[in-house]
Parts: C-alpha cells; sequence; structure tokens
C-alpha cells in the first residue's frame, strides 16, 4: 500500500453536511467517466483505506475518544484541549471537536465504498472477477458504520454515490437495527467473495469479513451466530495464514513483521505522510513528556493509564511489562514513574502505554508521529477471545471455550522465550457468570489500550459497575441512561432537522 499518496487526487469525495458547501463544496467522481476496470475500482478502495489512516480518523479524533472513554486510560497533561478532556469526565456535549471531526471523515470512507461498489457495478466483467474487488469496498463500509452505529446508534445510513448534494442533506436517520442489517449484508457479501489470503494484512480477506461477523454479532447478543463465524475462522486458520505471534512483544514492534499473522485486518502507517495523512498520533498521546527513550522527543503525556491499572493487573503477567512504560529517562537519568516530573502538571507518577512508544521503528517527525506501527484492528487473538464468549452463553462449562483461553494464557506465558507460571489455564468448571466475568476481564488485559475496552462496557452495559469507587477509573458523571451513546454532532441537526431527535441526554 505504498502508493496511497497518489490515490486521494482520485478521491475528492465529501459526503453531504460535511461542512458549509460554499467552503468546502462536494466533489462528485463519476462511476460512468472513471471506472474503466477492476484496477480503477481498486484504486478507489485503496483511498478510503487510506482516509483511515487520516488524523480525523484513527491518527487521533475517533482512536482517542475510544481509549479514553475505557476505565483504563486516563486524562494526563491537564493542560490538554477540553475536547479530550470531555471523553474521559463524561461531559461530552453535542458540539464536541473530537465528534465534528471524525463523522466527517467516516462518510467520506463510506463515500469512497460507495462510489467503489457503484464502478464495480458499471464494469462488463464476469462477477468472479469484479466480485473479489467490489467486496474490499463492502467490507470498509461495513467497518466504518460498525463505529458510527454503535458509538451513535441512529444514524443516516447511505449506500449509494451522492450526486444530489441537495437531496443527500435532507436524509434522515435509520434505525440501528436497520443499519447492523445492512453492516451484516456487507460483510457477508465480503465474507462469500473476499480471497482466504491476500498479500497484505491492510486488505480484508475472507477470514476478516467473518471476524467482523462474529464480533457483530456479538454485540447484538447473537451467541451462536458469534461463536459460528469465530468458529469458521479458527477452524480455517491454516488456510487463511493466521497464528498467534509467539511473543507478544512482537505485536507492538514496528521492526518486526512476522507477528502480522496474528492480524487479520491492519491499519498501516508506514506507506506516506502527507500532511495529516499517515500521521500516527497514538505515540505521541501516550508517551512520556520530556522521555529522552528511543530519541523521538518524547510524549505528549495526554492518555494515560491510572495507577489502579498498574496496581491491579498481575506483576506475574508478561503482557503487563510488553503493555506498560514504568521507566523513563530525563536529563541522562532513568527514573521509576513515582519519579517523573510533572513538567507543570503534564506528567503525573504513573505507568504509561508502552505499545505504541516503545518500538515505533523509523519516524520522520517529532514524538513518534511518523511511526511504522501496523495498527491491528481486528487480531487472531480477539476471535478466540469471541469464540469462547459466545460459546459459554450457549453452552457453559464447555472445555472448548477454556481451550480458547488457555492459547492465548500460554502465549502470554512466554515471556521473550522464557516460560512462565503465569497466567495459569483457566480452572476447569467455571460457572457461566463466572466464565463471563473471567473472559471478559481477558480481554481487558490482552487488549489493553487497543481502542477494544469501550465497546466491552457499551455492549456488556458495565459502566456502573466500572466506573464506581471500586473500579480502576471513578467517572461520577458516567450516566447509563446517556453516555452509552454519544450526540450526533449539533453542526449536522442544524444544517438537517431530519436528523431529530438528539440523543437522549444531550
Amino acid at each position: 500500500m505504498k502508493n496511497f499518496k497518489y490515490l486521494f487526487l482520485v478521491l475528492g469525495i465529501t459526503l453531504f453536511g460535511c461542512s458549509d458547501l460554499e467552503e468546502e463544496p462536494v466533489g462528485l467522481l463519476s462511476p460512468e467517466g472513471f471506472f474503466k476496470s477492476p484496477d480503477d475500482v481498486q484504486t478507489v478502495i485503496n483511498g478510503s483505506i487510506g482516509n483511515m489512516a487520516e488524523e480525523a480518523f484513527w491518527g487521533r479524533k475517533l482512536s482517542l475518544p475510544l481509549m479514553l472513554r475505557s476505565d483504563m486510560v486516563g486524562i494526563g497533561d491537564l493542560g490538554t484541549p477540553q475536547r479530550r478532556q470531555d471523553h474521559d469526565n463524561f461531559t461530552v456535549t453535542d458540539d464536541n471537536g473530537m465528534i465534528t471531526a471524525y463523522w466527517p471523515r467516516t462518510y467520506q470512507i463510506i463515500a469512497g465504498t460507495n462510489e467503489a461498489i457503484a464502478g464495480a457495478n458499471s464494469i462488463d466483467v464476469p462477477d468472479d472477477v469484479i466480485n473479489p474487488v467490489s467486496a474490499q469496498a463492502h467490507f470498509i463500509r461495513a467497518y466504518a458504520y460498525y463505529h458510527l452505529v454503535r458509538l451513535h446508534g441512529d444514524i443516516p445510513y447511505i449506500d449509494f454515490p451522492i450526486t444530489d448534494a441537495e437531496a443527500a442533506a435532507s436524509i434522515s436517520k435509520t434505525p440501528a437495527a436497520q443499519v447492523y442489517e445492512n453492516i451484516i449484508a456487507d460483510l457477508e457479501f465480503a465474507k462469500t467473495w473476499l480471497p482466504n489470503t491476500q498479500p497484505t494484512r491492510s486488505l480484508p480477506s475472507k477470514a476478516t469479513a467473518a471476524a467482523y461477523l462474529a464480533s457483530v454479532y456479538l454485540t447484538l447478543g447473537d451467541y451462536q451466530k458469534a461463536y459460528d463465524e469465530a468458529k469458521f475462522v479458527i477452524d480455517g486458520e491454516g488456510t487463511f495464514g493466521l497464528m498467534l505471534a509467539s511473543d507478544f512483544q512482537d505485536l507492538f514492534d514496528a521492526t518486526v513483521g512476522n507477528a502480522q499473522e496474528e492480524h487479520l485486518f491492519s491499519l498501516h502507517f508506514n506507506g506516506f505522510r502527507d500532511g495529516n495523512y499517515g500521521q500516527d498520533y497514538t505515540a505521541a498521546l501516550t508517551g512520556i513528556r520530556a522521555n529522552e527513550f528511543g530519541d523521538i522527543g518524547g510524549g505528549w503525556s495526554v492518555a494515560v493509564p491510572s495507577v489502579n491499572v498498574y496496581d491491579t493487573w498481575n506483576g506475574q503477567d508478561y503482557r503487563k511489562s510488553v503493555s506498560l512504560d514504568t521507566i523513563g529517562i530525563f536529563d541522562g537519568n532513568v527514573e521509576p514513574f513515582m519519579n517523573f516530573p510533572s513538567f507543570d502538571s503534564r506528567n503525573i507518577q504513573s505507568a504509561y502505554i508502552a505499545k505504541y512508544s516503545r518500538f515505533p521503528g523509523q519516524t520522520s517527525n517529532g514524538n513518534g508521529r511518523g511511526s511504522e506501527h501496523n495498527y491491528a484492528l481486528m487480531r487472531y487473538a480477539e476471535v478466540l477471545l469471541i469464540a469462547a464468549e459466545a460459546l459459554n452463553e450457549i453452552s457453559p462449562g464447555s472445555t472448548e471455550a477454556d481451550g480458547y483461553v488457555n492459547r492465548i494464557r500460554a502465549r502470554a506465558r512466554n515471556a521473550n522465550g522464557v516460560t512462565r507460571a503465569y497466567p495459569p489455564n483457566v480452572t476447569p468448571g467455571l460457572s457461566q457468570d463466572a466464565f463471563r466475568d473471567m473472559v471478559l476481564e481477558e480481554r481487558k488485559w490482552e487488549l489493553a489500550f487497543e481502542f477494544k475496552r469501550w465497546y466491552d462496557i457499551a455492549r456488556r452495559r458495565l459502566g456502573d459497575e466500572v466506573f464506581n469507587a471500586s473500579g480502576l477509573e471513578t467517572r461520577p458523571n458516567f450516566s447509563a441512561a446517556r453516555d452509552y451513546l454519544l450526540p450526533l454532532p449539533a453542526d449536522e441537526l442544524q444544517r438537517n432537522p431530519n436528523l431529530e431527535p438528539q440523543n437522549p441526554g444531550y
């Protein structure tokens, strides 16, 4: 995917209501004029994927709120913009700048997929030639809508190219249940037509589509289908070229390529760097301010785990040492986190996230923003955990479900070639409730800081439990009646009253 930077010339697409039309006109791409071959369709799909690596989407505007809304990450730098702090404190309003940035970017990604699908349908080639290409667009569209529907509930659903901006600007919301049906339909199409393997994990495969179907069904509480889709991936792991990385650290070392066999779908930040495209801000946002380790200029101390995360996480777990930085280097001196200098309250005395700043590879600019990380948006380990969680809901006490968790724990015991005793295998015969609690805890530690925890809290309605005084973070502003959904952007509702009513509580 080295040629992303050339693809945005093709994708001059923004969607309805993204901005004042006089200031930023909607660009229209004509399928009849551009699409001549499957390669043209692929070019537009690549552009949509490239838009995911932009600052307003996975660069930070979408990814950072997902991290901050969990119970494992809070604000370190109290001088950071209020729009970020509001997600951490559950004081978000409908003009929050994070939302007003990622909302139009997500629809721009969707617009590209709609153009690609329409273009594919306009080309007179056999289905077995064009559908495997078009299936990528169906998958990316499903992926984008899957974020939006979980975050906002009822949303505008558009599955066609925009040719009439005025008509598009008056569209109504689609009920969340219908959005999910459309997501499933896209993923089913993708699962049917995508190949078993792709030349890069930044393109979805058949297993990628099935893994996301499993995730969608888990979110919807359809545990049989979640298990069936996860089992499809597990049974075909050899066919799909999947395996767990042998060393957990390899997953977060940008210089290690073999860890990619665990990725079902990854977002590459090493293909190009052009303005806000390809800029990975996560290392900067999570790094220790003025830390001299790694020679990247330190971080910004924005998203930092609480001390409770460090204290609660079992110190025998190798994943803890991979995931957390407990030392920094200041003026040439190595200091434990208890002694981190505050720099006017811009560092806190806590262990920091290490997954993105410890081994970012070659960086093209300060604070690790030009990292070479390939972000695993879905890892094979998560598929195993989905299978275990879903199977427990269907058939409690299953040794098969135990086995899926045990595979992950066995990998966690391999600490850079040294076998540890922790974590032990699952205690056989756990009750359904005990297994459910265990597997959610396993997800919390295995997938820590990988932008999954908030979605687990929301789908299992854990907010009142995890944000009280006995949890990892106390968030008294959290309201179960309001905060499982974010508001629709106020500027969108002002431009299009058909998107009313606003979500409750905003």
